[in-house]
């Protein structure tokens, strides 16, 4: 049995011990036939981790009010979608397989971000334990293998941003670029070792777009 696996499990999760082989992709929309062609100079798809990057980290929240935007998230998402940029969430959520949420949690949560901060067109979530020996947690990159499959796009052409080493580390293993932004949390010696970095969400998403000043409107 996988840790996070037990009957304590059993009585909140669903399933109680996920497929090791299989993320959640918790939304799936398709692209609109009116969606104006992205710049070849942009990227064409950005995914985002979930807590501390979007928004504020709670550990193992499963309550949609408890859901806070990081400073300028609804700003820098509107600069990227008025491009066009398929946008996506790639998240850890190992409070699944510990028992301490169900899907329906994260997904009402996932409800609570899109009424902050807009659709998305993707939510691609790993229920499993550290040990569990899955292919989808960060750092590994099973998550934007799955999201960039969703969404029909090349992975060189996709950004991940994200907070800690984890999100960069699975961005350069796919193929994707990687953007480190830092809160308290992270670690320093992952923030020495990341190969971008930005001081906000906001200028992340300057820098995905050329520096173009819409992005701070």
């Amino acid at each position: 049995m996988a840790p996070g696996c037990g009957p304590a499990a059993a009585e909140r999760a669903a399933p109680a011990c996920p497929d090791t082989d299989a993320p959640l992709v918790l939304a799936h929309r398709s692209a609109s036939s009116t969606r104006r062609a992205v710049s070849a100079a942009l990227p064409t798809a950005v995914l985002f981790d979930r807590d501390g990057t979007l928004i504020e980290d709670v550990p193992y929240n499963g309550a949609p009010e408890r859901v806070r935007p990081v400073p300028g998230a609804r700003r820098a998402l509107s600069a990227l979608r008025r491009h066009g940029i398929l946008l996506g969430v790639v998240s850890n959520q190992s409070g699944i397989a510990r028992g301490l949420l169900t899907r329906a949690d994260v997904d009402a949560v996932r409800r609570r971000v899109e009424e902050l901060l807009g659709p998305f067109d993707i939510w691609v979530v790993c229920p499993h334990g550290p040990y569990d020996g899955c292919r989808c947690r960060k750092p590994a990159p099973g998550l934007i293998h799955t999201a960039v499959a969703r969404l029909g796009v090349e992975r060189q052409r996709t950004a991940v941003i994200g907070d800690i080493g984890a999100d960069v580390d699975a961005a350069r293993a796919a193929g994707a670029r990687g953007i480190l932004v830092p809160n308290e949390q992270t670690d320093p010696r992952e923030v020495a070792a990341a190969a971008e970095t930005a001081p906000t969400l906001l200028t992340a998403v300057l820098a995905l777009l050329g520096g173009e000043p819409e992005a701070s409107r």
